[in-house]
């Protein structure tokens, strides 16, 4: 069977291809000055991003991993407490939890697909520290009901927005709502650098002293160690390769938004497909479009003929959420993240798609439900 084009789901050479001569400009700098660690060029970053994000504090790190880990060990998290977080995530959520000490407490997601707030309330115990909604697919969370449960149980909110760097809701950004909120710049995200690399937010001026001794092994500004810490720099290389992205980041999110319209006005019909919001749906929601996750029937079988035209596409962490981990001790019952997962499809998302690309995978999901 002859196949017409062929679209990966990421294209990851285009990374680099796209502005080639530029990124070898900035490595020839980087390198001729001998900045390999915590210097300016992480530190232009984290401005830039302070400014981008509207927040008093940003600390590169390692990846969105240490991230989470580094910003619950800063709020003292540890031992016997509990924090309660979606199943719909990647497991690194819930691992970030576990490796300081504390319980993850699993809870079931809404219609929007993201943590429901009637399941969270329905998890708090007496052990209950804090809420980590997770910003899934560059939407974030509708934070008005978890912050009137945060205020109601005195809880703390933490905020996994490794996917959604630049969402909004209510004109407020991703990881600003709570402690803290943690980002990644894994190559496929929408500001990706050339390998692992993650961020740490907060306007909470101790715990950004904590942040900061955490991940430089406890060392203050004259170099003495004056805690336990770890070794979590974001690579300076890194941060200047992110910074010279984050020029384009808002046309970057604006073509993902186009090709989000695009694929909607094509599927908009289609009854056998449910789709993630419109750019345009709510006022409240600004949507960045890591990805674009629809529910499908018949989600195998589509899944297999895209792939047999040329087309590839995910079931978004292997098909598996978080509380099918039964060897890590998990055995709740979350019957709508179980039902998503059954039907749930990623299509190719990326500003690396023409619109020839884009109109072709339309085509293609409209004519297998044709069939």
């Amino acid at each position: 069977m002859s196949v017409s084009r062929t679209i990966p789901f990421f294209n990851y050479p285009a990374l680099f291809h796209e502005t080639e001569k530029e990124f070898i400009q900035i490595f020839k700098d980087v390198c001729s000055r001998g900045a390999y660690i915590l210097q300016k060029d992480l530190f232009e970053l984290e401005e830039n991003l302070k400014k981008f994000l509207n927040v008093n504090h940003v600390f590169g790190v390692a990846d969105g991993t240490n991230a989470l880990i580094l910003g619950l060990k800063a709020i003292g998290i540890g031992s016997g407490d509990e924090i309660i977080v979606p199943s719909h995530t990647y497991i690194a959520s819930a691992a970030a939890v576990a490796l300081v000490g504390a319980k993850p407490v699993l809870c079931d997601i809404g219609k929007d697909n993201l943590i429901d707030p009637i399941s969270v309330e329905q998890k708090i115990t007496k052990n209950t520290k804090a809420i980590m909604p997770v910003h899934v697919n560059g939407r974030t969370c509708a934070m008005a009901p978890l912050e009137d449960l945060a205020k109601r149980y005195d809880l703390m909110i933490v905020e996994d927005a490794a996917q959604a760097l630049g969402s909004k809701y209510k004109g407020k950004c991703a990881g600003t709502f709570g402690k803290f909120g943690t980002f990644s710049f894994y190559p496929a995200k929408v500001l990706g650098c050339f390998g692992d690399g993650g961020a740490i937010i907060t306007n909470d001026d101790e715990i950004a002293e904590k942040i900061s001794l955490l991940r430089d092994h406890g060392r203050d500004k004259n170099g003495r160690v004056v805690s336990w810490g770890t070794n979590s720099r974001l690579d300076n290389l890194q941060a200047a390769f992110l910074n010279f992205k984050l020029q384009t980041f808002p046309e970057d999110i604006q073509r993902r938004r186009e090709i989000a319209q695009r694929y909607h006005e094509a599927f908009k019909n289609l009854k056998e497909i449910d789709l993630p919001p419109h750019p345009n749906e709510s006022p409240d929601h600004f949507d960045i479009y890591q990805n674009y996750e629809m529910s499908a029937n018949d989600r195998d079988e589509l899944k297999k003929y895209l792939q047999e035209k040329g087309i590839s596409t995910i079931i978004q962490w292997a098909g598996t959420p978080v509380h099918h981990f039964k060897e890590l001790g998990f055995n709740e019952s979350l019957p709508k993240t179980d039902m998503f997962f059954k039907r749930c499809l990623m299509l190719p998302m990326n500003v690396s798609l023409s619109n020839d690309d884009v109109d072709y995978i339309s085509n293609e999901v409209q004519n297998f439900y044709k069939k």
